[in-house]
């Protein structure tokens, strides 16, 4: 099974949330302390994760990984494939061997896949309200050691991931205004710095003009209703793609995608999704 997330490195978040788990480095840490007195050292175990619910799937690679740290002679089987929605009940993934080991790594595997199956099924009930129009963004609320991951949840819900960060695009907004003086003299500055992708937030129709004549090449129009938005793209006319933001949410977004801008942002995807329901029931062998 090849998995990869770009500048992702998967080895090392594995090790670091074990060791953590683990308590490697703390006074009486590094040890399960639980299985190394419970269960014995040539115990071996079956199991089954499942889904309780219905679910968009992501992160079973990484949990293999953790499996596979601590047992690498591990037998493990991926039932579903990455960005596949499933039904309640539905087998995600077999797998077998030592049972210290599979026990130690399973609350670091279940971890990770509930909380990214769940960004990937909200996601996708997002983009499913958006009923085809515009494409779906992420943005930068994420939580801190976690953006590869969830970014890439978001891309398996099927949204498009935004700047990974603050050093691939400039985004001008209001504080950046306020410093400059304007949003023109503010993205001047970007553009005469060399910036080569500026995105430039907006929330009045009067800064449009101002922000293009500038170099703007995206604009974020911050806070519109469907009404204002419909009016922002007719005044932008094609030149750059617009970005609707602000004030959606699953009741809201169909009207916002439908406004005719290019992309509509959601930091409720990384923020505010639930885990996903899934288990794991492990056999003694």
């Amino acid at each position: 099974m090849s998995f990869g997330i770009p500048h992702f490195d998967l080895d090392a978040f594995v090790s670091a949330t074990l060791d953590e788990d683990l308590g490697v480095g703390l006074p009486g840490g590094g040890h399960d302390v639980t299985c190394e007195s419970v269960i014995g050292p040539d115990d071996r175990f079956s199991g089954v994760m499942d889904s309780r619910d219905a679910i968009v799937v992501a992160g079973l690679p990484i949990a293999a990984a953790f499996f596979r740290k601590l047992d690498p002679s591990i037998e493990l089987e991926v039932l579903v494939e990455e960005g596949e929605s499933v039904a309640p009940g539905a087998d995600l993934m077999r797998i077998q061997g030592n049972a210290r080991a599979m026990l130690t790594a399973e609350r670091s595997a279940l971890n990770t896949v509930q909380h990214l199956s769940g960004i990937a099924t909200m996601t996708r009930a997002y983009v499913d309200a958006m009923g085809g129009h515009a494409t779906l963004l992420d943005t930068r609320k994420t939580i801190p050691g976690l953006r590869h991951l969830e970014k890439y949840a978001t891309r398996m819900g099927g949204a498009q991931n935004h700047r990974m960060g603050l050093w691939d695009a400039a985004m001008i907004k209001d504080n950046h205004v306020l410093v400059a003086g304007s949003v023109g003299e503010a993205v001047r500055r970007a553009r005469d710095a060399g910036v080569a992708q500026i995105i430039c937030e907006v929330d009045r129709l009067d800064q449009i003009e101002p922000a293009l004549a500038a170099g703007a090449h995206h604009l974020l129009l911050d806070n519109m209703g469907p009404d204002m938005l419909r009016e922002a793209v007719a005044l932008v006319e094609g030149r750059v793609p617009c970005e609707a933001s602000g004030g959606v949410n699953l009741q809201t977004i169909g009207a916002i995608a439908a406004s005719g801008v290019d992309y509509v942002s959601v930091g409720r995807l990384t923020q505010s999704a639930p885990a996903a329901d899934i288990g794991l029931d492990f056999t003694p062998l």
